[in-house]
């Protein structure tokens, strides 16, 4: 949740004045994150449900629903909205920067450049800012798209989910889950 929050977050860095009010193409985004368990085992998961929009004035939000993780095993869908992410009281984990619509504005179809973005991101009551090296790319139909260039590493503690990762460590019956969560978002943007 929290690492497709600091995804997400990344993407809302990217210069939103030229936007003119932009909305989060949700079925051609993703916020990915990666888990390792027993040291040596990885397997991505997924949030099903992402929204977005970058306003005239460059506040750039996206919102991340921690029901729709999606992890391709039912039962530890489960767990993780209810033993991780508790989403009976934190339902949502939200992203959010201000962006400088210049630079944005100028980025033509297929053209490219990368931003080094803060990123405040909410997740499970805990606020921090993140860092984020992403690209963003000009596509037609009036739309950008904007990637990690590399894992935001998101570190569970920041966020107070070490407890939550212990009752699924407890339930699966595992030696270890890293609190160390690699995430990367790609996330899609129309202009209204």
């Amino acid at each position: 949740m929290r690492i497709q929050s600091v995804a997400l977050a990344a993407l809302l860095a990217l210069p939103v004045s030229a936007f003119a009010d932009w909305q989060l193409l949700g079925d051609d985004s993703s916020v990915n994150f990666v888990s390792v368990k027993k040291s040596t085992i990885a397997e991505t998961h997924h949030f099903k449900s992402l929204t977005g929009s970058i306003s005239d004035a460059g506040q750039a939000k996206l919102t991340i629903d921690l029901a729709s993780v999606e992890t391709s095993i039912p039962i530890r869908n489960e767990r993780m909205q209810k033993m991780l992410f508790e989403t009976a009281k934190f339902a949502k984990a939200t992203i959010s920067t201000n962006v400088d619509a210049a630079r944005l504005k100028a980025l033509k179809p297929g053209e490219t450049m990368t931003v080094a973005a803060d990123v405040t991101v909410e997740v499970h009551g805990q606020q921090r800012t993140e860092k984020a090296d992403l690209q963003v790319t000009g596509l037609a139909g009036n739309q950008v798209q904007v990637t990690t260039n590399a894992p935001i590493i998101v570190n569970a503690g920041n966020y107070k989910l070490l407890e939550g990762i212990e009752k699924l460590r407890e339930v699966a019956g595992l030696d270890s889950i890293s609190p160390i969560v690699p995430v990367t978002a790609t996330l899609v943007f129309k202009q209204n």
